[in-house]
């Protein structure tokens, strides 16, 4: 990676916090792992009510607030610094879902009934499948955010997507790996909607190329995870796709190169979070990545609002910094392109949308609302702390493209 995150974080858009705020109303914004509170009074006739509903507290929440800190952000910039689209005040309310699909559809009723049009936010994929249906029932715009499966694609015509899905991974995978015909493939991840979906996915990609794919799930709550990694190695894989989210990832990494799977198979897995980067020591030379984003892969200005945004309001952009701030990009072209009251005209709007978003050019694709995206190879340099990732190819969205869905009802 020719610069470090810290060589390209500028300030060539220095504002204040309280600027910021003073611009975008964020309403009911509780302290880290408690649920906000109602929309904020005062917030006026001509108000847009946004629900921001994400992974505050739970599993993920280190992703959910990478996902949060790039709303902010990008909501700054697509509103050129004003918290207004189309003339009218956007007012959000976040809501911490703590990864549980219950929770947040309570919660997204409640912001429902509150007059909030729009939703946003679904870390967890669990939570995304339930959060879809509900925004079709109630005829609300959903973006949804960092829940990878791919089957949040076609869900429904109000339904859209600001982060990559399961099946762009394994296209870029399919670019590190090379022929897979009569290759043997172990997909090793947890046993949950997010796992599931990346074991269909490389059955249907490199299933397709020739490769004899098989699986090896363990439950998400699992603490030792040694007794997974040698039945992935006593399969003797050639290739060993790793899908992992959440806090046992360290634990994982440790198991897989004490039991000698980093040294006898091919390891294939997607480049988490900064913070994960140290954990795989030594390993990281052992691992190819894919990566969905890491700071300093965009290289526009786009990522460069969005890395000074998120700086200097005292964040720290990561893995899922792009997803919040292409969700206020989305959320600001519906209203300022559709209507502020009417959800089937904020849908038309996004639908076949291109734009510049931090990854690169992006669209949202008409048939399906799938987002075609630039996706990224890395390696990783460095040692102890000062681990980080290098890049090494863009894959263009044309090469990351998921086959086309039919729109559901």
């Amino acid at each position: 990676m020719p610069l470090s995150p810290a060589d390209i974080v500028r300030s060539r858009y220095a504002r204040t916090l309280s600027a910021f705020a003073a611009g975008i109303v964020l309403a009911g914004c509780s302290a880290a792992g408690t649920a906000g509170s109602s929309t904020s009074h005062g917030a006026g006739p001509s108000a847009v009510k946004v629900g921001l509903v994400y992974s505050r507290s739970g599993p993920l929440a280190a992703y959910g607030k990478q996902y949060e800190e790039g709303f902010r952000a990008g909501l700054d910039h697509a509103t050129h610094h004003t918290g207004k689209a189309a003339g009218h005040r956007i007012v959000v309310t976040e809501q911490d879902d703590a990864g549980d699909p219950a929770k947040a559809v309570s919660e997204a009723k409640t912001l429902i009934g509150k007059g909030c049009r729009i939703l946003a936010g679904s870390t967890d994929s669990g939570v995304a499948l339930q959060m879809a249906p509900l925004a079709a029932q109630n005829e609300v715009l959903n973006i949804s955010g960092p829940a990878a499966t791919d089957a949040v694609t076609g869900i429904n015509k109000y339904t859209f997507r600001s982060g990559r899905q399961s099946y762009q991974d394994i296209l870029t995978a399919g670019s590190l790996l090379g022929d897979a015909k009569g290759r043997k493939v172990t997909v090793l991840a947890q046993n949950s909607a997010f796992g599931q979906a990346n074991v269909a996915a490389v059955k249907t990609v490199l299933g397709k190329q020739g490769a004899h794919v098989g699986s090896v799930l363990a439950p998400p709550s699992a603490g030792d995870l040694t007794p997974f990694a040698r039945q992935v190695r006593s399969g003797r894989p050639d290739l060993v796709y790793v899908a992992w989210a959440g806090a046992s990832a360290p634990a994982l990494w440790t198991a897989l190169d004490q039991q000698g799977v980093l040294d006898s198979s091919k390891v294939v897995t997607g480049l988490a979070g900064t913070a994960s980067y140290p954990v795989f020591g030594s390993a990281g030379s052992k691992v190819s990545f894919l990566a969905h984003y890491f700071p300093g892969a965009g290289k526009n200005t786009v990522e460069t609002a969005m890395l000074d945004g998120i700086t200097e309001a005292g964040g720290t952009p990561d893995l899922f910094s792009p997803d919040g701030f292409t969700a206020a990009q989305m959320i600001v072209h519906a209203i300022d392109s559709g209507s502020a009251t009417d959800t089937t005209a904020m849908a038309t709007a996004l639908e076949g949308w291109s734009f510049e978003g931090p990854k690169g050019r992006e669209q949202i694709r008409a048939a399906d609302h799938a987002l075609l995206q630039p996706m990224f190879t890395a390696g990783l340099t460095g040692s102890g702390a000062s681990v980080e990732p290098r890049l090494l190819t863009t894959v263009p969205r044309s090469a990351t493209t998921p086959p086309a869905k039919k729109l559901a009802d």
